[in-house]
């Protein structure tokens, strides 16, 4: 069966939407993507157009099929990843979603956290794993209800679903207003701020909180298991749809991060790390979040700590439409190499606060350290030295809170091919930093768990024995110099703080 079949991966991301064909070898044989508008009605709100994406979704899976000269009975099975914490809520009678989509980075829903945090943003956290923050779900599901006309009403009658994008393109794909499965993973259910770590079940007293009607959640399953089948009238049409996991699980499955301790970082939009805690649930002292790694089928979950950095390439995107630096964004690494430091410049991306170890709403960028000497060059070397120094602080509250020395850092996503960065990264951790083949390790994740559910690939040991290291990069440069810079780096994190306050209107 797996030498002529292959496994169609749909990777639902912050900027775009890919669908990826993977073979039995877990490597890559076509791939469809198309970017999507990003919307910002006012400062700090960040909005995608939950239809768009739907289109696009059918078009790029179009793409990869045609590219691959495949049709639907080559494709044993679908994995759906997404970028997590965006949040749509739509009516099932119609299709439609009553607002756009609220992205992951949006900062509108502050004074909602605010009101619900009662003076203590971790109000939930033994419970649920995270913070109260405008990062997740939750809260974004209230704003709609509370903003959206008629749709509290709407709610209350059991006319509205919602979902984090996974839900979304899965209700679509398997029929929608035709009996569309409105279901979602573990993984993805972890980001809500509604779901009880240890039950891994919706808590009943927090969305009450929330004023968010029970009927309105999708029910939760494992990350490996068959959710539907295709529509009759799509170009899938009854292949199973069989996992589910968000995007930085997915890529922590896709790395071959199976034992505890093992960790990975996706540098992408923002940079994710996230460390195996093995069937634990570990409470982080050190501002990450608890999240479920993964579950696989009826197996107990696996656990995982997290730390999320709000801004990484989107900076390198911001210099490239904003400030118009550089025509494409790989130019930056160029431009970088013009100089030999970053000339006293600390670049501090804090344009929706600070997320991981931070956690303040209160901060916004800043560049700081600016002389006369400081050219577009050192400039460009902040920007990719911050991704660096944030990775840095994040494997240090890891490595607090699990008691486990990293022995390695496996990377992936799309800033990997940055060797400056690379190099600074592993000078910066102080330990190798580690690039697989298979970049693409989000998209093949939730290949994985869809090919195990199905009976395509035996289990974990066949995606350890397919992983294959690319490149390596080993620490070196003098420790008394790459502690200077982290102090300053420091130093310069605290100029962000208790920025937004009653004179700042965003």
């Amino acid at each position: 069966m797996s030498e002529d079949k292959y496994i169609l991966a749909i990777d639902q991301g912050t900027t775009s939407s890919r669908a990826i064909i993977f073979d039995h070898a877990g490597q890559i044989v076509s791939v469809g993507q198309k970017e999507h508008e990003q919307i910002f009605p006012k400062a700090g709100w960040v909005e995608h157009d939950a239809n768009e994406i739907w289109d696009n979704v059918r078009e790029v899976v179009g793409q990869a099929l045609s590219r691959a000269e495949l049709n639907r009975h080559r494709i044993a099975a679908i994995g759906i990843t997404n970028q997590r914490e965006t949040t749509v809520v739509w009516n099932k009678e119609t299709g439609e979603p009553v607002h756009n989509a609220i992205v992951w980075q949006d900062t509108r829903t502050q004074r909602i956290v605010d009101e619900l945090a009662q003076g203590d943003n971790d109000r939930y956290k033994a419970k649920v794993g995270l913070p109260l923050a405008t990062y997740f779900c939750g809260p974004k599901v209230k704003w709609i209800l509370d903003n959206v006309e008629g749709a509290r009403a709407d709610a209350e009658a059991g006319k509205l679903l919602m979902g984090t994008m996974d839900t979304w393109v899965l209700w679509n794909m398997t029929g929608g207003i035709n009996g569309g499965v409105h279901v979602t993973d573990v993984t993805n259910a972890s980001r809500t701020l509604l779901m009880d770590l240890e039950t891994l079940a919706w808590d009943e007293q927090i969305c009450r909180d929330m004023t968010i009607p029970a009927s309105m959640l999708p029910e939760i399953r494992s990350s490996a298991e068959v959710y539907g089948t295709g529509r009759s009238q799509g170009m899938l049409m009854d292949i199973p749809i069989a996992g589910i996991l968000g995007d930085q699980q997915a890529a922590t499955f896709g790395q071959a991060c199976f034992e505890k301790g093992m960790a990975k970082n996706t540098y992408g939009t923002g940079c994710f790390m996230l460390m195996n805690t093995g069937e634990e649930i570990v409470p982080s002292k050190n501002g990450l979040l608890t999240t479920v790694c993964y579950k696989i089928g009826d197996q107990p979950a696996v656990y995982a700590l997290e730390g999320s950095i709000a801004v990484a390439g989107s900076l390198v995107q911001w210099l490239r439409d904003n400030l118009h630096m550089f025509d494409s964004a790989p130019d930056v690494e160029e431009l970088a190499a013009t100089v030999p430091d970053n000339g006293g410049a600390y670049f501090v991306p804090a344009f929706s606060g600070l997320f991981a170890p931070y956690w303040r709403s209160d901060a916004r960028g800043a560049l700081v350290g600016l002389t006369r000497f400081v050219n577009r060059g050192h400039i460009a070397r902040a920007v990719l030295e911050s991704t660096a120094y944030q990775t840095r602080e994040v494997l240090e509250a890891m490595e607090a809170d699990s008691g486990v020395k990293l022995a390695e850092l496996k990377v992936d996503g799309g800033m990997t091919a940055n060797e400056t960065l690379m190099k600074f990264q592993a000078e910066q951790v102080g330990v190798p930093v580690v690039r697989p083949k298979v970049a693409e390790t989000t998209a093949l994740g939730a290949a994985y768990a869809a090919g195990i559910a199905v009976g395509f690939w035996g289990g974990e040991q066949d995606v350890i024995d397919n992983w294959a290291e690319d490149k390596r990069w080993e620490p070196s440069g003098e420790q008394v110099e790459r502690e200077r810079l982290f102090r300053n780096w420091k130093k310069a994190v605290t100029k962000t703080f208790d920025w937004v306050d009653e004179d700042v209107q965003e």
